[in-house]
């Protein structure tokens, strides 16, 4: 496939086109916002989850601002399409989030759907939620049955070659 001149130039298209326009998008980027506030974890597409994140992290680092602030009142009833999050914004998230210069999300790959689009999934998830992780912690390897008697057959060998040798 060549490609032309005019493929390559954006024209300053830089979001992801999700939806029938650009209204509907940023509807579902509220509704996704909304969810991940109200639950602090949420399971949606890749290509969503990516998007939402951007909105989410500035959206803590708007409400750091405080509740006083109306450039973080208005970004907040704009983005939060149920008014009670606001609440919940501001004085479980925001003191959360305090010390911490950044990076207030973590996204992680799942399995992508088994249904007919075989879409690629991911969780998107606020740091410090009270859900258990995610991630498995890699447990000590070197403990394993297996291993011990690998070690104990490779500790025996070496004796035995050590001492036929002498």
């Amino acid at each position: 496939m060549r490609l032309s001149l005019p493929a390559l130039i954006s024209h300053g298209r830089v979001a992801r086109r999700m939806g029938l326009g650009p209204e509907s998008r940023i509807n579902m980027l509220r509704n996704i916002l909304t969810g991940l506030v109200r639950h602090e974890r949420i399971e949606t597409t890749w290509a969503r989850a990516d998007e939402v994140r951007v909105y989410a992290e500035k959206l803590i680092d708007c409400a750091k601002q405080g509740d006083t602030d109306e450039k973080a009142m208005r970004m907040a009833s704009f983005w939060l399409t149920e008014k009670d999050l606001v609440h919940k914004l501001f004085k479980v998230l925001v003191p959360r989030f305090e010390t911490q210069p950044g990076r207030y999300t973590n996204l992680y790959q799942i399995p992508p759907r088994q249904n007919l689009d075989r879409a690629k999934m991911a969780v998107l998830e606020y740091r410090g939620n009270p859900y258990p992780p995610l991630r498995t912690q890699h447990r000590d390897s070197d403990h394993t049955l297996l291993n011990t008697l690998l070690r104990g057959y490779r500790e025996e060998r070496q004796s035995q070659g050590g001492s036929s040798a002498n």
